[in-house]
Protein backbone atom coordinates (compact mmCIF):
# COMPACT_ATOMS: atom_id res chain seq x y z
CA UNK A 1 0.00 0.00 0.00
CA UNK A 2 1.08 3.57 -0.59
CA UNK A 3 1.86 6.30 1.67
CA UNK A 4 -1.15 8.42 2.49
CA UNK A 5 -0.51 11.63 1.61
CA UNK A 6 0.82 14.87 4.04
CA UNK A 7 -2.12 16.52 5.38
CA UNK A 8 -0.96 19.84 4.16
CA UNK A 9 -0.77 18.58 0.67
CA UNK A 10 -4.18 17.38 0.82
CA UNK A 11 -5.64 20.83 2.29
CA UNK A 12 -2.89 22.28 -0.38
CA UNK A 13 -5.24 20.69 -3.15
CA UNK A 14 -8.88 21.04 -1.58
CA UNK A 15 -8.57 24.36 -0.67
CA UNK A 16 -9.01 26.35 -4.42
CA UNK A 17 -12.55 23.90 -4.55
CA UNK A 18 -13.67 24.73 -0.96
CA UNK A 19 -13.01 28.29 -1.40
CA UNK A 20 -15.40 28.34 -4.43
CA UNK A 21 -17.84 27.17 -1.97
CA UNK A 22 -17.39 29.52 0.24
CA UNK A 23 -15.78 27.38 2.95
CA UNK A 24 -12.25 27.29 4.54
CA UNK A 25 -10.42 24.12 5.07
CA UNK A 26 -9.87 24.39 8.75
CA UNK A 27 -8.19 20.88 8.94
CA UNK A 28 -7.14 17.93 7.35
CA UNK A 29 -6.47 14.19 8.90
CA UNK A 30 -5.53 10.69 7.31
CA UNK A 31 -6.09 7.68 9.07
CA UNK A 32 -5.36 3.89 7.95
CA UNK A 33 -7.39 0.86 9.02
CA UNK A 34 -6.01 -2.14 7.26
CA UNK A 35 -5.78 -1.41 3.40
CA UNK A 36 -8.62 1.59 4.22
CA UNK A 37 -8.20 4.97 4.35
CA UNK A 38 -10.23 7.59 6.15
CA UNK A 39 -10.14 11.26 5.16
CA UNK A 40 -11.43 13.88 7.40
CA UNK A 41 -11.65 17.38 5.95
CA UNK A 42 -13.00 20.26 8.43
CA UNK A 43 -14.72 23.00 6.56
CA UNK A 44 -16.52 26.38 8.04
CA UNK A 45 -17.00 29.68 7.27
CA UNK A 46 -18.38 33.37 8.86
CA UNK A 47 -21.62 32.29 10.10
CA UNK A 48 -21.58 28.67 10.36
CA UNK A 49 -21.80 26.03 8.25
CA UNK A 50 -25.53 24.31 7.24
CA UNK A 51 -25.91 20.63 6.44
CA UNK A 52 -26.50 21.93 3.06
CA UNK A 53 -22.81 23.34 3.26
CA UNK A 54 -20.99 20.13 4.22
CA UNK A 55 -23.11 18.04 1.53
CA UNK A 56 -21.95 20.64 -1.32
CA UNK A 57 -18.43 20.64 0.15
CA UNK A 58 -18.56 16.39 -0.10
CA UNK A 59 -19.60 16.81 -3.53
CA UNK A 60 -16.98 19.43 -4.85
CA UNK A 61 -14.06 18.00 -2.58
CA UNK A 62 -14.89 14.38 -3.80
CA UNK A 63 -14.59 15.29 -7.18
CA UNK A 64 -11.55 17.55 -6.69
CA UNK A 65 -9.91 14.45 -4.79
CA UNK A 66 -10.96 12.10 -7.94
CA UNK A 67 -9.27 14.37 -10.35
CA UNK A 68 -5.83 13.85 -8.64
CA UNK A 69 -3.81 11.11 -7.42
CA UNK A 70 -3.35 11.65 -3.90
CA UNK A 71 -5.22 9.34 -2.42
CA UNK A 72 -3.78 6.74 -4.29
CA UNK A 73 -5.17 3.60 -6.23
CA UNK A 74 -6.70 2.14 -2.44
CA UNK A 75 -10.05 2.41 -0.94
CA UNK A 76 -10.78 5.96 1.44
CA UNK A 77 -14.25 7.24 2.97
CA UNK A 78 -13.98 11.31 2.64
CA UNK A 79 -15.81 12.59 5.33
CA UNK A 80 -16.37 16.51 5.56
CA UNK A 81 -17.51 17.96 9.07
CA UNK A 82 -17.69 20.96 10.88
CA UNK A 83 -14.78 21.71 13.61
CA UNK A 84 -15.41 21.19 16.66
CA UNK A 85 -16.16 23.85 19.64
CA UNK A 86 -12.82 22.62 21.26
CA UNK A 87 -10.95 23.60 17.95
CA UNK A 88 -7.66 26.10 19.26
CA UNK A 89 -8.26 29.21 17.71
CA UNK A 90 -5.14 30.08 15.72
CA UNK A 91 -6.02 32.20 12.92
CA UNK A 92 -7.76 36.01 13.06
CA UNK A 93 -11.37 34.59 11.77
CA UNK A 94 -11.14 32.04 14.43
CA UNK A 95 -11.62 34.64 16.15
CA UNK A 96 -14.23 36.66 14.29
CA UNK A 97 -16.32 33.36 14.02
CA UNK A 98 -16.50 33.23 17.78
CA UNK A 99 -17.15 36.70 18.63
CA UNK A 100 -19.30 37.34 21.76
CA UNK A 101 -17.70 33.73 23.41
CA UNK A 102 -15.75 33.44 26.08
CA UNK A 103 -12.81 31.77 25.79
CA UNK A 104 -9.65 30.95 27.40
CA UNK A 105 -5.92 32.54 26.71
CA UNK A 106 -2.89 31.34 27.62
CA UNK A 107 -0.31 33.99 26.74
CA UNK A 108 4.11 33.49 27.42
CA UNK A 109 3.56 36.66 29.69
CA UNK A 110 0.27 36.54 31.38
CA UNK A 111 -0.38 32.70 31.59
CA UNK A 112 -4.27 31.91 31.40
CA UNK A 113 -6.84 34.09 31.63
CA UNK A 114 -10.79 33.76 30.94
CA UNK A 115 -12.96 36.69 28.85
CA UNK A 116 -15.57 37.30 26.24
CA UNK A 117 -14.66 37.92 22.91
CA UNK A 118 -15.48 41.77 22.14
CA UNK A 119 -13.89 42.61 18.91
CA UNK A 120 -11.08 41.46 16.80
CA UNK A 121 -9.24 42.67 13.82
CA UNK A 122 -5.92 41.11 12.12
CA UNK A 123 -3.60 41.52 14.17
CA UNK A 124 -5.56 41.12 17.81
CA UNK A 125 -8.13 40.80 20.03
CA UNK A 126 -10.32 42.61 22.57
CA UNK A 127 -11.75 40.67 25.42
CA UNK A 128 -14.12 41.67 28.23
CA UNK A 129 -12.10 40.18 31.18
CA UNK A 130 -13.55 40.61 34.81
CA UNK A 131 -15.58 43.62 33.81
CA UNK A 132 -13.08 44.97 31.65
CA UNK A 133 -11.67 45.39 28.21
CA UNK A 134 -8.56 43.69 27.54
CA UNK A 135 -6.37 43.69 24.39
CA UNK A 136 -4.50 40.61 22.94
CA UNK A 137 -2.06 40.57 20.56
CA UNK A 138 -2.27 37.22 18.28
CA UNK A 139 1.79 36.89 18.34
CA UNK A 140 1.58 36.46 22.71
CA UNK A 141 -1.05 34.03 22.33
CA UNK A 142 0.15 30.36 23.04
CA UNK A 143 -3.52 28.71 22.84
CA UNK A 144 -6.52 29.88 23.23
CA UNK A 145 -10.11 27.47 23.12
CA UNK A 146 -13.85 28.26 23.49
CA UNK A 147 -15.32 27.62 26.24
CA UNK A 148 -18.66 25.33 26.00
CA UNK A 149 -21.28 27.39 28.18
CA UNK A 150 -24.57 25.78 29.24
CA UNK A 151 -25.77 28.87 31.22
CA UNK A 152 -24.39 32.27 30.16
CA UNK A 153 -23.09 34.44 32.47
CA UNK A 154 -22.35 38.06 31.72
CA UNK A 155 -18.71 39.13 32.11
Amino acid sequence: MSPAPSPDRVEEALAPRASSLGLDVEGVTISSAGRHRMLRVAVDKDGGVSLDDLADATRALSEALDETELMGEHAYTLEVTSPGVDRPLTHPRHWRRNTDRLVTVTTAESGSFTGRIISCDETAAVLRVDGRERPVLFADVVKARIQVEFSRKEG
